[in-house]
């Protein structure tokens, strides 16, 4: 398999609703995806809406949520020097990259599912038959993406992502913007799921998506998999 590039997109928002509380992008589904591609012998470039670095959940680096790839990042200078360089969305081309992934945390609810750049960005990736992956709450990034017939790109496929069930343990269905199970619902889309916190992953032709930080190595590693299928 020639060598593939890899693009990761991150959130910039860092504000929790209005309770006052930061929020970003979850650690360890950054991490797993980022050693899998890695790992897998692809090179990973890192963007985000504003570029630099971006805001990491603060939750997501309590000991309960540190797993092997979180470990692994916290000891890679290299990774963590790329990490707070992103390379701002507007300046990214679909052409250089042979895939694209979106890893979760409640950020990308407020900042990357109206984001006009990425929207089209999904876009471009499709047209161009390459694979778009997303864990957790990162699959709202698919809501207001178009096919060439103006159709949502979830109706009528298989996906998954946050489950309502997993908001309520959180304690946030009242402080998220929506309910990203019930919007890809609306969007026509087969959401699936499985019990909270346990591993799923889907791939629906080039739409791959994991449901929960347990979920996002299995979702990058149906993108390696796309590549040699």
């Amino acid at each position: 398999m020639a060598k593939k590039n890899i693009l990761m997109v991150l959130t910039s928002h860092s504000d929790l609703g209005s309770t006052g509380e930061k929020t970003g992008f979850w650690m360890e589904e950054f991490a797993a995806p980022y050693y899998v591609f890695l790992d897998a012998g692809a090179d990973v470039a890192i963007a985000s809406p504003a570029g630099g670095q971006p805001p990491v959940d603060p939750n997501s680096q309590l000991p309960d949520f540190q797993t092997a790839a979180t470990a692994r990042f916290d000891s890679d200078e290299l990774a963590q020097a790329k990490l707070s360089e992103t390379i701002p969305l507007i300046d990214v081309n679909a052409s250089d990259y042979d895939a694209v992934f979106y890893p979760g945390g409640h950020g990308p609810l407020w900042d990357l599912t109206e984001n006009t750049t990425s929207i089209k960005l999904i876009e471009q990736f499709l047209k161009q038959q390459k694979p778009v992956g997303a864990v957790c709450h990162a699959s709202a990034v698919f809501l207001n993406v178009n096919d060439e017939s103006g159709e949502p790109i979830v109706k009528g496929r298989g996906v998954t992502g946050f489950s309502n069930s997993e908001e309520s343990a959180a304690g946030l269905t009242e402080v998220v913007p929506f309910l990203l199970e019930d919007e890809l619902i609306k969007k026509g889309g087969d959401y699936q799921k499985v019990d909270d916190w346990n591993v799923l992953a889907i791939q629906d032709g080039l739409i791959i998506s994991g449901q929960n930080p347990a979920s996002s190595e299995a979702a990058a590693q149906k993108i390696i998999a796309h590549f040699g299928s």
